[in-house]
């Protein structure tokens, strides 16, 4: 289930967002289910509906979701390479923010070190460990 922390500087609609992103990605809402209703996500995670649907809408406008009235909202068929896509998009910044980094002096090698041990803990995470 997603997560909200009430204390984050992060706005709770933007945490929503992140958390249903992340369950698409991770197959906790595949293709076409049926996400919880704006009541459901409501009550379990203790926010005001208004929020919820803000979220929703959200999704909706950036095409990873679909409202049928009446029926509920399910996942898009093309969410999962949406969200990749986006996420590919984000490889020059990476570039740039490295690049920074060796300039200001850190060393190759501490980079690389951060990077195995981020993708080592990401695929311990994702092998049965929480995420």
């Amino acid at each position: 289930m997603v997560l909200i922390d009430k204390l984050s500087p992060k706005p709770v609609y933007e945490q929503l967002i992140d958390g249903i992103e992340k369950n698409i990605l991770l197959g906790i809402y595949p293709p076409g289910s049926l996400l919880p209703s704006v009541r459901e996500f409501s009550h379990i995670l203790g926010i005001n509906p208004n929020t919820v649907q803000k979220s929703i809408s959200e999704l909706a406008a950036r095409g990873l979701v679909i409202s049928s009235p009446g029926n509920g909202c399910f996942v898009s068929e093309n969410a999962v390479a949406l969200l990749k896509e986006r996420a590919r998009k984000r490889l020059p910044a990476l570039e740039g923010t490295v690049r920074e980094l060796l300039l200001s002096g850190i060393e190759a090698e501490e980079l690389e070190q951060l990077v195995r041990k981020t993708i080592k803990n990401f695929n311990e995470d994702s092998n049965g460990g929480t995420v």
